[in-house]
């Protein structure tokens, strides 16, 4: 005996829009485990380029392993320009643990990031860890106060992903070029 279903116009309809509803929700749900480019892709990068003010930047990290990596998206949005937000995503360090994400600046626009002076980063004046899940992957969502800073100032920056409880550094990135907006 085949059953037969029926659908009328009014239920094809409502299970067309639930079906794009559903597409997009997914679809639109920031990952917040996982980097947005794979760690082997990460050579193919070129983080200081032209002389056009780079307001935001891809910051793409290296560790040891082909397996180990991280991207942060450090952004100044133009509405809201006193603030950067740094989505943080790691790939591949130690289950279950705290990292740090540290920035460091100077003032000689040239390419070569020679400052030490590390600063931690998190949520403003609050330094926040990134936690990573039973596979090695974490994200945390860091916010800096750029209101101090000049608008236009420009500045070479590097960033590095050190482990909290030993303070070991396990990730580096390159050197690159920021201006305040």
């Amino acid at each position: 005996m085949k059953t037969r279903i029926s659908f009328n116009r009014q239920t094809s309809f409502a299970l067309l829009t639930a079906l794009i509803f559903t597409t997009l929700v997914v679809g639109c749900q920031k990952d917040e485990v996982a980097p947005q480019t794979a760690c082997s892709s990460l050579d193919d990068q070129k983080p200081y380029s032209s002389q056009a003010p780079h307001y935001n930047l891809n910051v793409y990290f290296k560790g040891d392993k082909v397996t180990t990596c991280a991207y942060d998206e450090f952004r100044q949005a133009v509405d809201n320009a006193q603030f950067i937000h740094l989505d943080t995503w790691v790939h591949g360090l130690e289950p279950n643990s705290n990292y740090i994400l540290q920035r460091a600046v100077d003032t000689t626009i040239d390419g070569n990031c020679t400052s030490t002076t590390w600063l931690t980063l998190g949520k403003g004046l609050t330094a926040q860890s990134i936690v990573t899940d039973e596979k090695g992957a974490g994200y945390a969502e860091l916010f800096r106060s750029v209101s101090m800073i000049a608008v236009g100032t420009k500045f070479d920056i590097h960033f590095q992903i050190l482990k909290e409880s030993d303070s070991a550094v396990v990730l580096t990135s390159d050197c690159y070029q920021y201006t305040v907006r």
